[in-house]
């Protein structure tokens, strides 16, 4: 079984970008230099392309989140060009700050947590309604009354909440940990990148904040790096969109064609079949299907000698050795093959499963009843010698493999052997076998 994404190194892939440019950022702005218009320029830069990219694949909560940045960026940017330019605050800037530190973290929980659904123009104009309901009423109120506002922001005290281990006022503080709590919930139990990045976000604004003032050069430069997490995860996200399987998380036939524009001279390519997988779709059903995909995909990018495992399409797989003829991938490819055959797949009873989605999660690998099945699949081996260029090696290697269904399944064959590499003995079959 694959690990949890968020134990996977690559789902951390942007925060590499945000972090050079936030350090970037910082090392190279002298702090008497951040009221500078120049400063403005680079936030102002990530936000138009993020937005641009969230329009784009209608990632409308990385959209309104970049947009929360953006403005509290410009309001603190404002007031601490004021304080650098004159060395005072105005009677506002202490009201403003608080307000930023309260509804940033606030309007972030709530378009994060905020489940995209409907068309891309009523989702944005929904969020837009209630995001400007919501401020738009705190202005108000704060424009009537903002010495009572700055009180309520800035010196409300709970007892029961512990000083001193946040620079932020207790209110602020607060927000910052309900809206982390949501998103590292929604990061952990549905992990994507974007989802992370809105986590690791959150926690960059709140480092940022208690310190704009004391040190103005962090203010551009966590804002970017804010805003390039946000970026970074959805060109994350739409590169796994195009070159990765959902369902199996293999990379996808796209990834096989970038790779095998790049093979050498020597290369060698397996092409994978499930045996008999429609006839196991129509007995046992569509979600069943899927479990066996998964599960041969699983075994597959175990696969050793250097190969590289895709997902050709339907219940078809192909595994790719670079630098490598067939006759040094054939203990390879037979010690994968014999792994799939080698395992047990429990059906799961949908009609007894859980109805809460948490339970299920609980539940599953805990057994129970369910007609266990043996999955085998067939294999065909083809290397660069036999044809001219990667989609004669495809076919080659399709050719064995239907040599290798000719000769009874659950085997791997070569193109140009006459003979069967292994063949598993038909005696260690199991109840329910999916290969029958």
């Amino acid at each position: 079984m694959r690990d949890h994404l968020l134990r996977q190194p690559g789902h951390y892939l942007f925060v590499l970008p945000a972090a050079l440019v936030g350090l970037g950022v910082w090392s190279a702005t002298p702090a008497d230099e951040v009221a500078s218009a120049v400063h403005r320029i680079l936030p102002l830069v990530l936000t138009c392309l993020g937005v641009g990219l969230g329009l784009i694949y209608n990632r409308v909560r990385a959209v309104c989140l970049l947009l929360a940045i953006a403005l509290a960026f410009a309001i603190l940017h404002g007031l601490v060009g004021g304080f650098l330019n004159t060395g005072a605050v105005t009677a506002l800037t202490p009201l403003l700050f608080h307000a930023v530190s309260v509804w940033l973290p606030l309007l972030m929980a709530l378009h994060g947590l905020w489940p995209e659904r409907g068309r891309l123009r009523q989702d944005l104009l929904l969020r837009g309604v209630v995001s400007g309901a919501a401020v738009g009423t705190f202005a108000l109120l704060a424009a009537q009354g903002p010495q009572g506002m700055h009180d309520l922001l800035s010196d409300q005290h709970w007892p029961w909440l512990p000083t001193g281990w946040s620079r932020l006022a207790q209110l602020p503080s607060l927000a910052f940990v309900l809206a982390l709590a949501g998103l590292a919930v929604q990061a952990l139990r549905q992990p994507r990148p974007l989802h992370t990045a809105m986590l690791v976000a959150l926690l960059v604004v709140w480092a940022m904040l208690p310190r704009v003032f004391l040190s103005p050069a962090l203010l551009p430069a966590l804002a970017s790096a804010a805003l390039l997490l946000l970026v970074s995860a959805m060109l994350q996200e739409s590169f796994h969109m195009a070159f990765r399987d959902e369902l199996t998380g293999l990379p996808g036939r796209r990834a096989l064609n970038e790779c095998l524009q790049r093979v050498g001279a020597t290369y060698t390519i397996a092409m994978v079949d499930v045996d008999h997988f429609k006839r196991f779709n129509d007995t046992h059903g569509h979600d069943s299907g899927d479990d066996v995909l998964k599960l041969v995909a699983a075994r597959l990018a175990a696969v050793g000698g250097g190969g590289r495992a895709f997902r050709y399409g339907g219940e078809e797989f192909a595994l790719v050795f670079l630098d490598r003829p067939a006759p040094a991938c054939v203990d390879a490819v037979e010690a994968v093959r014999a792994m799939v055959a080698d395992t047990r797949l429990t059906l799961r009873d949908r009609a007894a499963r859980a109805a809460d989605d948490a339970v299920g999660r609980l539940q599953r690998g805990r057994g129970g009843p369910g007609v266990v099945v043996q999955v085998t699949v067939s294999i065909g081996v083809a290397d660069s010698r036999a044809g001219d260029g990667p989609q004669a090696v495809i076919k080659a290697a399709d050719q064995a493999l239907y040599a290798a269904k000719d000769a009874g399944r659950n085997c791997v064959r070569a193109h140009g052997l006459q003979r069967a590499v292994a063949v598993r003995s038909s005696g260690d079959a199991a109840q329910g076998n999916a290969s029958r």
